[in-house]
């Protein structure tokens, strides 16, 4: 392909990407998590202080709000409080929004367009990785994997951490893989910064520290190029690129907090107190194992609210009270195939037919292009320890976006099916277009309302509640949809509204009396006559705001209308 054709392909991809996420960002109500992280990263940018919404790092957040700070907002600081694994910043998040009033949604919309650059670098990522390592064929081809997958869709209109966590994290790994191939001070420098750039996003690139020297020592054994003086200064390079990401990441907390003595923290998580069990915690007293220990005295390397957020994380990953939901069951604590399980229902059949023809190619072909195993290890590597870290996390299973920043791994992996193009292989080029075609249909189809995206195995987004709720499905995105559908039924009353979300619904106009609660599960319960529109998480019998199965009585009634996938409109007469 010439190369102005190539540039121009690239644009329009990417064009087309940023003006999905765009009109997205207009249509969905704010998430459960995004008033919560709007107002911590305002806090962040007024007060030099991050303790709001500790269990991410600040980076994405603070980008989305700089737009929301140059607007005439109010804010409400009346409910902080600070206390070990306070949490303070959701009811923040609801009285923003109480206080905004529905001018809040514009508000949501302009930090959500902040963050769609983020998207735009994971896309070009994805391109020139794969182009670098199979052709631009294959970066083509990457790149539409992600433009039009439907997770990306999802996660990239919101500015919740997880689409920028996933793109500065595939960022730093091509940086990084960059220098490998050409040992010089300038690579270096750049990947320490993006390194640690990528830490402010999402505490799982913690691994990185550990994996890249790993990588970088697999690399050299299996180069016999290089020679001792070689390895010398690749070893300086490599300190280096590590200590600048650690730099950039305390500089990005202010260094507020760094190089505490790790006695001095007081933790929660069951790991960090010292902790065995539920049972030692209610019979002794414990917040910190490391108390009377050497290594307590050691200063940590680290900002304080980021290694107490690591700790309140894992307190979350214990189990602390949360249920985690599979297939239409309920129990305390998650399994360890769920995000495999997630992964095969919510990802387009198209990417994982192309997935299985990339190993095809990788057993049976001979590869073209410079791509070799080591290549392979680069993109391999991340992707198996981030989802058997996330798996291994079985005290609680809610959100198959833990494992989002997997995907432009394997997207660029995926890449490698379009050398069959260079080699005129009529069949295999046939075979791969139309899984891609598929995959890109299949995610359009479902366009806007790509949170709820799962695929033709378990019959669409309709059925996705009989195996995955949460945010894979109801995260409280759908309450504009709602406020349109009854604009359009104002003749349906009385209504009545039961909203799974993180603020009051009547703040933006809708003010409708919650559905009576069947707190006592009777089978036997009975509703006045009425229209009812229920969040598909209280439908399956989730309890967070109400009581367990408070609204699950409504399964017994057929619903008359979806409202964005995820809102179910019931009328009882």
């Amino acid at each position: 392909m010439k190369l102005d054709l190539i540039k121009f392909v690239v644009i329009m991809l990417l064009f087309i990407h940023a003006n999905l996420l765009a009109w997205s960002a207009t249509r969905h109500s704010p998430n459960l998590n995004e008033p919560a992280h709007l107002v911590a990263g305002i806090s962040h940018w007024k007060f030099g202080r991050f303790e709001l919404y500790r269990v991410n790092p600040p980076l994405v957040r603070m980008i989305a709000v700089l737009p929301v700070l140059l607007c005439e907002a109010k804010y409400d600081w009346t409910g902080f409080y600070e206390s070990a694994g306070a949490r303070p910043v959701f009811n923040m998040g609801k009285q923003f929004i109480e206080a905004n009033g529905e001018k809040s949604i514009w508000y949501f919309t302009i930090a959500r367009w902040a963050c769609i650059p983020f998207s735009i670098l994971g896309g070009l990522i994805c391109y020139f990785w794969a182009k670098d390592i199979s052709g631009p064929a294959a970066g083509l081809f990457s790149l539409t994997l992600w433009c039009f997958s439907p997770n990306i869709l999802a996660h990239g209109q919101f500015f919740t951490p997880d689409c920028g966590a996933t793109a500065l994290g595939i960022t730093a790994a091509y940086c990084f893989w960059k220098w490998l191939g050409q040992p010089r001070w300038i690579f270096a420098i750049i990947a320490g910064v993006v390194l640690g750039l990528a830490e402010l996003t999402k505490t799982i690139w913690i691994i990185l520290f550990g994996l890249w020297p790993i990588l970088w020592l697999i690399w050299q054994i299996s180069n016999k190029t290089d020679n001792a003086i070689s390895w010398k200064r690749q070893i300086v390079q490599l300190i280096s690129i590590l200590t600048l990401g650690l730099y950039i990441l305390n500089l990005g907390y202010g260094f507020e907090g760094s190089l505490t003595k790790l006695n001095r923290f007081v933790f929660i998580s069951n790991s960090l107190a010292g902790y065995k069990n539920e049972e030692q915690r209610d019979k002794e007293r414990k917040t910190n194992r490391f108390t009377d220990s050497v290594l307590g005295e050691l200063p940590v390397p680290l900002p304080k609210n980021y290694l107490l957020g690591i700790d309140v994380q894992k307190r979350d990953f214990e189990n602390f009270g949360r249920e985690s939901y599979l297939r239409g069951e309920f129990r305390d604590h998650g399994w360890w195939y769920y995000y495999l399980y997630a992964l095969a229902i919510k990802v387009p059949i198209g990417h994982w037919m192309i997935l299985c023809l990339a190993f095809v190619r990788t057993i049976f072909y001979r590869s073209s292009g410079i791509f070799n195993w080591r290549d392979g290890l680069m993109l391999l590597a991340p992707t198996l320890i981030i989802l058997a870290l996330v798996s291994s996390q079985t005290g609680f299973n809610h959100h198959m976006r833990y494992v989002l920043p997997i995907f432009p791994f394997a997207f660029i992996w995926m890449g490698k099916t379009a050398l069959w193009i260079d080699e005129k292989k009529k069949l295999e080029v046939a075979v791969t277009g139309l899984c891609l075609l598929w995959a890109t249909g299949s995610s359009l189809t479902i366009y806007p309302h790509s949170l709820s995206y799962f695929n033709e195995l378990v019959g669409g987004p309709q059925y996705g509640h009989e195996h995955l709720i949460n945010s894979n499905l109801d995260w409280g995105q759908d309450l504009l949809f709602l406020k349109e559908w009854i604009a359009e039924h104002s003749e349906d009353k009385p209504m009545h509204l039961c909203y799974y979300g993180g603020f009051n619904p009547k703040n933006i106009g809708l003010d409708y009396p919650l559905p009576p609660i069947n707190e006592k599960n009777d089978p036997n319960f009975k509703i006045p006559p009425g229209w009812y529109a229920i969040s598909v998480n209280y439908l399956k019998g989730y309890g967070w705001q109400y009581p367990k199965d408070g609204f699950s009585y409504f399964q017994k009634y057929k619903p008359v209308s979806i409202v964005g996938e995820s809102i179910y409109i019931f009328q009882v007469q």
